[in-house]
């Protein structure tokens, strides 16, 4: 069948090095594991762990940061395997592309921008938000939004999105190099945090670590919405805490990790990508998972999880006010607009290189993928993507759609973990830098932990996945399936075929 039928790795490493479409080599391992920390440590740090203890884990939200770590890092290992052999930009699309087909490839790739694009416009939303409190905090009166005839455009995201934008069109580097200098300062603050919240921990708070398993509040059809898909697959009633609560609280925390699947999709601007992108990867991850789980430790430590789940939106702020520290809640408030930051730069970078891979492939339109000749960036496409990002976040009430980030990036998980089998079965002979140990173990482990966190995400977001998914199909064979490059270069096989046995 066409929609099968597999780009073979060879050509997709040529058509990284077409005369226009070419982007250029400048990152360094160093540069890499900075764009993990940059992407990671922000929301998921400064708010996520907080909901994630106040409404399913308690204490035990540190378990469900190592969960959420473990699933993250074998995934991470499969995603180095494939960018070690290879090394160029599409992440997840590219090497399904190659193992499993054209359809179920252009799905991840569809999926991709669900996950990347969803998160640079909920994250920049975030970040006015955060700018509002900042002047707040500070004693300025400063309007988070302004009334545009009938329309109110919050400025913020707008800001953020356009400063960004013009920096990765005039360069990866230098923008590598500017995410550097902010991701030094937000690791401070965190660390800030770390060191002033251990001052008021106290062991009776982490009592009981793992709390009794009670109904969830609420009821009726909106109720069925809101719980898990495992819960609705099983009839199992909704409820709050207990070991499930660790699991649910894990796929919530899932969201901390987006950004090293967004580091792949740079293989092709990484020097020396069989050395770096593993160094990289896995010094970012180590980096992150290790401030994570002290500040889940700090703030559980601090206060009972019981003050958290009061609270309507609970962040560490709530933690620090509830214990007095009204100082702390401005530095946190100062580092979460600070960590937010560099999170908007590598989305904004990711989404246009998954893009990138597509329309480079002909399944979207091939002017797409033109880079710079000067600066070898897809400038066009970026002011494109940060144009769109900045109206989404600017516009709507995006963050309504938080989880839908993370169903995207745990669906591409789950077939980059399937496609290493799939490569070592059908490419034998490629010898990858880095490759997954224990053979198959680990890819098929890594595959069915990230398909069981999927199912604790809520009823709604699969619904709302399975719409933007019949969008996605819609699409492709409406356009990208006849556009592809792969289906025109079969036609002219089966042409020059026919005019031979003519």
């Amino acid at each position: 069948m066409q929609i099968l039928r597999t780009k073979p790795i060879e050509a997709t490493i040529a058509a990284s090095q077409e005369s226009g479409r070419r982007l250029k080599r400048s990152l360094s391992s160093w540069d890499l594991m900075i764009m993990g920390v940059a992407v990671a440590v922000g929301a998921g740090i400064f708010s996520v762990g907080a909901k994630a203890a106040a409404s399913f884990a308690g204490p035990a939200v540190t378990v469900s940061f190592a969960i959420a770590a473990v699933a993250c890092a074998l995934a991470i290992m499969c995603y180095a395997e494939f960018a070690t052999a290879m090394p160029v930009a599409g992440s997840a699309y590219v090497f399904t592309y190659a193992t499993m087909g054209e359809l179920l490839a252009w799905i991840i790739g569809w999926n991709l921008i669900l996950e990347l694009f969803t998160a640079g416009a909920v994250i920049a939303k975030y970040w006015g938000i955060y700018l509002s409190k900042v002047f707040s905090l500070a004693g300025l009166d400063v309007p988070a939004s302004i009334q545009l005839g009938p329309v109110e455009l919050v400025w913020g995201p707008f800001l953020i999105v356009a400063i960004f934008t013009v920096l990765l069109v005039l360069g990866t580097k230098l923008s590598a190099r500017v995410g550097n200098v902010i991701t030094v300062v937000k690791i401070a603050v965190v660390l800030f945090v770390i060191v002033v919240g251990f001052f008021y921990v106290k062991a009776q708070n982490y009592s009981p670590f793992v709390p009794p398993a009670v109904p969830a509040s609420g009821s009726g059809g909106t109720e069925v919405l809101k719980q898990s898909f495992f819960s609705f697959l099983t009839g199992a009633a909704p409820a709050q805490y207990g070991v499930f609560g660790i699991f649910g609280g894990a796929a919530l925390v899932f969201f901390a990790f987006i950004g090293f699947d967004v580091v792949a999709t740079s293989a092709e601007e990484v020097k020396n990508p069989q050395k770096t992108l593993p160094r990289g990867i896995f010094g970012g991850l180590a980096v992150v998972t290790l401030l994570y789980i002290l500040v889940s430790l700090a703030l559980t430590g601090m206060v009972p999880y019981t003050v958290l789940a009061q609270a309507e939106a609970p962040t560490l702020t709530t933690a620090f006010e509830a214990v007095g520290n009204t100082d702390a809640a401005k530095v946190i408030a100062f580092g979460s607009l600070v960590g937010l930051t560099t999170v908007i730069m590598v989305l904004l970078m990711g989404l246009a290189r998954v893009i990138l891979a597509m329309s480079r492939d002909g399944l979207l339109p091939r002017a797409l993928s033109v880079t710079s000749e000067k600066r070898a960036t897809p400038a066009r496409l970026q002011i494109i993507c940060g144009t769109a990002v900045a109206l989404v976040a600017g516009l709507t009430k995006v963050d309504v759609l938080e989880e839908m980030i993370n169903i995207g990036t745990l669906s591409a998980f789950v077939v980059v973990s399937l496609g290493i089998v799939v490569l070592r079965r059908k490419r034998p002979d490629l010898k990858a830098a880095f490759r997954v140990p224990f053979g198959k173990v680990l890819p098929i482990v890594s595959a069915v932990l990230c398909l069981y966190l999927m199912t604790n995400l809520a009823v709604e977001t699969w619904i709302y996945f399975a719409g933007w998914l019949v969008v996605g199909l819609v699409i492709y064979f409406a356009y990208g399936q006849r556009h592809s490059r792969l289906n025109e270069r079969f036609a002219a096989e089966r042409n020059a075929v026919s005019e031979t046995s003519q």
